[in-house]
């Protein structure tokens, strides 16, 4: 059967219809998705790709910021820093490293005309100066590092390097921040140093975290300074502020394009401290004063041959402001300038870069077997424990206010025949004494037996040995944990006791520890304890700081007093520590027309087959209502009431004058107050240095 040729004509039209049908949907429909995709393209994704594409276009450099100054509390600066052009020079590669060399050296010669001719003759250098600044031993730096050469470039003398560029291969000028510190030397090794970012980010937890840093403004860069230890470290974040951008637009070929768009860094945050500046440079004057007067005397209670070092720490009792921190001796800080420091300069200061009154610190010996013969800056309280060992013993019950102990200038312990005996200095012997006289006098015999021994006599109390009793306490005080100052580095100090207790007998570790000699501490935790004394049983956080201010001047951090932890005795076990430190005997405060509670100690230490006897001080002012808590130590300064007495005296006198232990600081007032020594031993005179000796250690 044929088919209908009409039929397949309809047929065929229909099926074109279709297609025709299909095509323009399908046209349509990729014509509407094409519509969208451009809606999309132009509202939503537009934007986020025009940012990407400027981003590709332009190229930013940071500009490092300006670091925060450091001021005193009168508002002193102490560190500071200010915007500067410095010359760096680059050794040029060569075949021969000599070569090198001697084009360097070449080079000096040219910048020395350069530096005389346009310079400021104030900051004048010699031809070795320069070479020295080159490093070409390579001592400070790698060979690819740029050297600073100078700081402070004059107009005239930027403008003919600029001029002259092709005659001075090497040398670039940079725009950058140089951190100065008063040349007074305040508070050196509490303020800390600078290095450069890019020696330190590897080797310090705190800057290898800022190389993850996605915000550019709070990127570090690699020659850029960074603190390194005290303040300039522990307040680091606040005191440098965010960088600067400079904008460059570029083609494909990093070409620069256009003009250049320059957003300015953000100062770094001012930090004022608590330190008061003329109250610190007495306190180090006044231990530099005393090593020399004391290492050259020639009266054999006073003479310390050994002593090289001293340590003195100034705390407001009732706020826990530091007013005075000393480690000497010191060093001139500007010995970093430009994050690192010489060979010869660190030779020279390396055992004085570190703050002795937190960590172990050494004095300078030739040898390090020489050094090992001599006590560090942590030591042993020796008499200065006693009237928290008086505390312990009445809040123990181990005796009462009214008990009297018969002293008869020895103690002995252990099995017979083989006893160790406890005397009391220069063998005194004080007859019936309760804790104050103890205190007074300054009883071994009383301490060891009525203390440390009943302790260990008596046994464990609710699952703790006595040792354990021991060690709660004297932490309480501050003694062997951290002070909570925050400073990098700060050590708990060292005790023996419980190595004692393992090693010997518990009770050889309480009765030595009783009068001081099983536990070394630092000069801050002492200042600590000692403040402690003075406010009846409130450990205050030590404090650097009064305020943060922004860079308009604004405060943004106050101060706010912390108590870290806080114990409770009843006040006649105050008082009876207070009659006896009343009455102890001291040597420099003849005369003082303020009331004072005070503390002598001679700690000795075994070191090296020798025994060092170290100088320990504490003290507080006013009496009635204390004010100012100072701890000294002179290692290898022999009696504290000679050895570090007479520096306390003049760290009290210095902050009556600036600040004033009664409210009003003296050198404000024309006033002429009369003394006020209210039953109050002021010291002893010659005739009775003996009896003083015999009493005091």
């Amino acid at each position: 059967m044929q088919d209908d040729p009409q039929k397949r004509e309809i047929i065929n039209r229909r099926h074109f219809s279709f297609r025709l049908n299909l095509f323009f949907f399908i046209t349509f429909a990729l014509f509407s998705v094409l519509i969208v995709r451009l809606a999309i393209l132009q509202f939503v994704e537009g934007p986020m790709l025009s940012a990407e594409g400027i981003e590709k276009s332009t190229r930013n450099d940071k500009i490092p910021p300006i670091r925060g100054n450091i001021y005193d509390a009168t508002g002193h600066p102490i560190a500071y820093s200010t915007s500067t052009q410095s010359l760096y020079f680059s050794i040029q590669p060569e075949a021969k490293l000599e070569n090198a060399k001697q084009n360097a050296r070449e080079m000096a010669a040219k910048l020395l005309e350069v530096f005389t001719k346009f310079g400021d003759p104030e900051k004048a250098m010699t031809e070795e100066d320069i070479i020295r600044q080159m490093d070409l031993d390579f001592r400070r730096n790698n060979i690819s590092t740029p050297r600073r050469i100078k700081s402070g470039l004059t107009n005239n003398e930027i403008a003919y390097f600029m001029e002259n560029q092709t005659s001075f291969k090497g040398i670039d000028i940079m725009e950058e921040s140089v951190r100065n510190y008063s040349t007074d030397s305040i508070a050196v090794q509490l303020v800390g140093y600078l290095k450069k970012y890019k020696g330190v980010r590897e080797t310090v937890d705190f800057y290898k975290e800022k190389t993850t840093e996605k915000d550019e403004t709070l990127q570090y860069l690699d020659e850029e300074d960074v603190g390194m230890d005290g303040l300039e470290y522990m307040y680091q974040d606040v005191l440098r502020g965010t960088n600067g951008l400079k904008t460059y637009p570029v083609n494909n070929a990093e070409r620069i394009i256009g003009p250049m768009q320059i957003t300015n860094p953000k100062k770094g945050s001012d930090i004022y401290l608590t330190i008061n500046k003329n109250v610190q440079l007495t306190t180090e004057e006044a231990i530099m004063d005393q090593l020399k007067k004391i290492s050259t005397s020639s009266n054999k209670y006073e003479r310390a041959e050994y002593a090289k070092t001293g340590f003195a720490v100034a705390m407001e009792v009732d706020t826990g402001k530091i007013v005075a921190m000393a480690s000497m001796p010191d060093y001139d800080p500007n010995i970093w300038a430009g994050g690192r420091i010489s060979a010869d300069d660190y030779e020279n200061f390396s055992n004085v870069l570190e703050n002795g009154t937190i960590r172990s610190v050494y004095g300078k010996y030739d040898s390090e077997e020489e050094r090992k013969k001599h006590p560090s800056s942590i030591v042993y309280l020796g008499s200065t424990m006693k009237p928290l060992t008086v505390l312990i013993g009445l809040n123990e019950k181990l005796f009462n206010t009214n008990s009297y102990y018969n002293d008869t200038g020895v103690f002995s312990y252990g099995k017979k025949g083989y006893e160790t005996f406890v005397r009391n200095s220069q063998r005194h012997v004080y007859g019936s004494i309760d804790g104050a006289k103890a205190i007074e006098h300054s009883s071994n015999p009383f301490m060891a037996e009525w203390v440390g021994n009943k302790l260990y006599m008596r046994g464990s109390v609710n699952g703790k040995s006595s040792v354990e009793i021991w060690d709660d306490y004297v932490k309480q005080f501050g003694l062997g944990v951290l002070t909570g100052s925050g400073l990098f580095g700060e050590s708990k100090g060292i005790i023996d006791y419980f190595d004692s207790a393992e090693r010997f007998s518990a009770q050889a570790a309480l009765v030595l520890a009783s009068f001081g000699q099983q536990g070394r501490y630092t000069t801050l935790q002492l200042a600590q304890y000692t403040a402690m004394l003075a406010n009846h049983g409130k450990r205050m956080k030590p404090q650097f700081v009064n305020e943060i201010k922004d860079t308009d001047g604004n405060v943004i951090q106050g101060f706010t007093p912390e108590i870290l932890n806080e114990v409770e005795f009843p006040a006649e076990y105050w008082k009876e520590i207070e009659t006896g430190m009343s009455k102890v005997s001291s040597q420099g405060f003849e005369g003082v027309d303020y009331t004072y509670m005070r503390k002598t100690g001679t700690s000795e230490q075994e070191v090296a087959k020798r025994t060092a006897e170290n100088a320990v001080f504490i003290a507080y002012a006013p009496a009635d209502k204390p004010k100012l808590a100072v701890a000294v130590v002179i290692p290898d300064g022999g009696f504290g009431s000679y050895g570090a007495s007479p520096i306390a005296r003049k760290i009290f006198d210095a902050y009556d004058q600036e600040v004033g232990l009664y409210g009003v600081p003296k050198k404000k007032t024309t006033e002429t107050n009369e003394p006020n020594t209210a039953d109050q031993s002021a010291g002893n005179t010659a005739d009775e240095v003996d009896t003083a000796i015999g009493t005091t250690e």
